[in-house]
């Protein structure tokens, strides 16, 4: 009998400085994203103008301004294959010029030498069309590779490049066939591609009008490449489109998004790459917060201390440091069995799987260290390895597992492309707010009902919506028609709604008028 395929549901929480993504499945947290809905990010994927700043000879590298306070970085073997052609459209590229037809008319000519020097190739002031490959980490600034490649669902387009490349993981010789034909059909001048896994079955038309939308977004370009200033020429799609565009499959089962023009964006999107589930992006209208309604605040909150509980008792402690990720292993009080060689195997096979899904979720990169608990037996620890090999294979990073040493480590290297995800979940006291003092008692619904007579009394306010934490609500609302809030509906003939919040401390409340705007 066949598993059953996993439900995978997109949750995205707009708010106006951020936008929230949390990819669940089977209602289990797996993956979490924020982007800042203001301001330049310097985002993988970016495509900018810049302008070369320094060359570092015994790095065979060079310092580029992208308009980033950091300088960014680029080797020698990120200037990609045919860097000249780019080189040359940057240099001749004015607003007096056909641009189209300066693309298409430049030879991209031979490859750039494996063994070849940077300072050959870049001077000081030199413009360069670039593309973001890493983000800026802590006092390092964003890796970028001047091999400019566009990414669609079914094809990744490739400038000024020549090769028609297929995924290994498409099997059918005749479907290769077919797509790499179609695909060479479909390029104008000076374009390769990539054919994606996703492309397999896919027909002409859906293919001809995604590479058309790709070459469309390059050449309203030129016009920004030909004002030789330091500048954001393209992005990426927004987040919650790029990861639409990387794992959407048949197992997805509903997006939900609290912004209208974000589930727009997101619906437009579906309706391209996937026609048939354009019915599963949903705007999500409820009274209670997004990610409290699907209880992604809980899951974020258990999920991204120092200490992550698992079952049975068993627990991770968790570091990050400049230099890598250590995680270690404790059994806590889990005594199950009464071999301790089963019992520790039995620990470790438990953290594995959470360990695996920790490194989605907080996006850990570069080394990361795991202390198991020790075993004597060697074929547990190779079927160990083997285990986190198996449930690593989920994760569209690329790594690497090596079995562990005589010590119990574990050592994994894992792609770091952004930061470490951190999320402070500590708490301060809602009573004392880290005084360390409380007052002698605490009347918390005198306080509100004098807001409540002040905003109806005196400002004429009739609607009002009052947000709480679950035990403060609970407190508000016992005994049914005699409650705090029937009397003051009563009292003040005012419409009063109750909304719990799940991380609302305590004592914590929020009052709200008709539109939604906060009052206190």
């Amino acid at each position: 009998m066949e598993s059953e395929k996993p439900d995978k549901d997109l949750i995205v929480d707009v708010t106006p400085t951020e936008v929230h993504i949390a990819l669940m499945e089977n209602h289990r947290l797996i993956e979490y994203n924020t982007e800042s809905s203001t301001g330049n990010q310097f985002s993988v994927g970016d495509v900018y103008l810049g302008k070369v700043k320094k060359i570092l000879p015994n790095l065979n590298a060079a310092f580029v301004d992208i308009g980033d306070k950091k300088e960014a970085f680029i080797h020698y073997l990120d200037l990609g294959l045919y860097f000249h052609a780019f080189d040359q459209f940057v240099r001749e590229s004015n607003s007096n010029t056909n641009l189209k037809d300066l693309y298409s008319g430049i030879k991209i000519g031979d490859p750039l030498p494996k063994e070849g020097r940077m300072e050959e190739i870049l001077r000081p002031g030199q413009m360069v069309a670039v593309q973001i490959v890493k983000e800026p980490i802590s006092t390092k600034g964003s890796r970028l590779t001047a091999e400019i490649s566009l990414a669609g669902r079914n094809i990744v387009l490739l400038p000024f490049a020549q090769k028609v490349s297929i995924s290994q993981k498409i099997e059918s010789k005749e479907e290769k066939r077919r797509l790499e034909t179609l695909v060479r059909s479909i390029l104008p001048t000076n374009y390769g591609a990539i054919i994606r896994t996703a492309a397999e079955g896919k027909n002409a038309a859906t293919l001809v009008a995604e590479t058309q939308s790709l070459i469309q977004k390059w050449e309203d370009s030129f016009k920004k490449i030909a004002s030789k200033t330091v500048q954001l020429l393209f992005t990426e799609y927004s987040k919650t489109t790029t990861v639409l565009r990387d794992l959407l499959n048949d197992s997805f089962s509903n997006i939900w998004i609290n912004d209208e023009r974000v589930a727009e964006e997101a619906r437009k999107y579906v309706s391209l790459i996937a026609p048939q589930q354009e019915k599963i992006v949903h705007l999500y209208e409820g009274k209670q917060p997004i990610y409290d309604h699907f209880e992604v605040t809980r899951q974020i909150k258990g999920s991204f201390g120092k200490v992550v509980p698992m079952r049975q008792g068993a627990y991770l402690v968790i570091e990050t440091t400049e230099a890598l990720n250590v995680i270690d292993v404790n059994s806590g009080i889990r005594t199950k069995t009464n071999d301790q060689e089963e019992n520790s195997f039995e620990v470790n096979k438990i953290a594995a799987e959470e360990i695996a899904r920790q490194l989605r979720l907080r996006d850990m990169g570069g080394i990361v260290i795991v202390d198991f608990i020790d075993m004597e037996s060697n074929e547990h620890k190779n079927a160990l390895h083997k285990y986190m090999q198996e449930l690593m294979e989920a994760d569209r990073a690329k790594h690497n597992v090596l079995p562990l040493t005589k010590f119990g480590l574990m050592q994994i290297t894992r792609q770091r492309i952004r930061p470490v995800t951190e999320i402070n979940t500590s708490e301060q006291c809602p009573v004392c707010h880290g005084t360390g003092k409380i007052h002698s008692s605490v009347v918390i619904d005198e306080e509100i009902e004098r807001k409540i007579a002040f905003y109806v009394i005196e400002k004429g306010i009739r609607a009002i919506t009052l947000k709480t934490s679950p035990i403060l609500g609970a407190y508000l609302k016992r005994g049914l028609f005699n409650s705090f809030l029937s009397k003051w509906r009563k009292r003040y003939k005012v419409k009063l709604e109750l909304v719990e919040v799940t991380d609302f401390t305590v004592l914590q409340h929020e009052m709200l008028n008709e539109k939604g705007e906060k009052l206190d």
